[in-house]
């Protein structure tokens, strides 16, 4: 018996079995949750062959978190798979790493930045607001952000993006806390995703973090940051929103 066995859980934002979403994923399943995944589209196909890659093949839906009308039928359209929601996982950012990462905070256009910020901080509200008929008492939703209270090299507008979406979670919790719904993010450290290799200059960060981390960090693991996510997504917590998790074998609280 998991410790999410009966729940119903979204992950939304899997691309390659190599992502943070699809690990969650994988070890909702194992640990008892119904779980539904989605994306968007050229990256869809590649989510409905990972899919299958799951312990059980999970149903994918289309979703695109700046889509008013994806939003809108969302309920409806999860309804085809799930009688209700117990989680909801925003595993979902994106900035253009041609004008707005790698250096360019000084030159990005607002097009760019109003982009990287609606995907990575705005559609984490969006999302849940979409979600809310679905979401019931002592649901929980969980966001993924990478530490937003310092500069990083190269991370530029989604730095400011993330931190965005930090503050985000704040008032999500304050304004469903009296719903019963749980808003946490967890705060991974450097991990060889997609997006991360997209980011010019990443290396620098993944090179620095295990001589630092007391606990090391292995940037090719992505098991502890989704069984934090589970964590947050079962029933342990109970009491604790509004709160940032940090996964990242202690980096965070080093000063040299």
């Amino acid at each position: 018996m998991g410790i999410l066995d009966g729940k119903r859980i979204l992950v939304a934002g899997v691309t390659m079995d190599s992502s943070i979403g699809f690990t969650v994923a994988k070890v909702a399943q194992e640990e008892g949750a119904t779980v539904v995944i989605s994306n968007f589209g050229r990256a869809l196909g590649i989510t409905r062959r990972i899919a299958g890659r799951l312990p059980r093949e999970a149903p994918v839906i289309e979703l695109d978190v700046t889509d008013d009308e994806h939003l809108a039928s969302l309920p409806e359209r999860l309804g085809e798979h799930l009688d209700g929601l117990d989680g909801l996982v925003h595993s979902i950012a994106y900035a253009n790493p041609e004008t707005s990462l790698g250096g360019k905070l000084l030159t990005a256009p607002w097009s760019d930045v109003s982009q990287a910020l609606q995907v990575s901080a705005f559609s984490f509200a969006s999302l849940t607001t979409a979600c809310l008929p679905l979401l019931g008492k002592g649901s929980s939703v969980v966001g993924m952000t990478f530490d937003a209270t310092v500069a990083w090299p190269a991370y530029d507008w989604m730095g400011v993006a993330k931190a965005s979406l930090e503050s985000c979670s704040r008032y999500l919790a304050r304004d469903l806390g009296p719903k019963g719904i749980r808003v946490n993010l967890v705060s991974a450290g450097p991990l060889k995703t997609l997006a991360a290799k997209a980011i010019p200059g990443f290396e620098e960060l993944e090179a620095m973090w295990s001589d630092r981390s007391p606990l090391g960090w292995d940037e090719t693991d992505q098991v502890p940051t989704g069984r934090s996510v589970v964590g947050l997504l079962s029933d342990f917590f109970p009491a604790t929103t509004g709160e940032i998790v940090h996964v990242d074998g202690g980096y965070h609280a080093m000063g040299a």
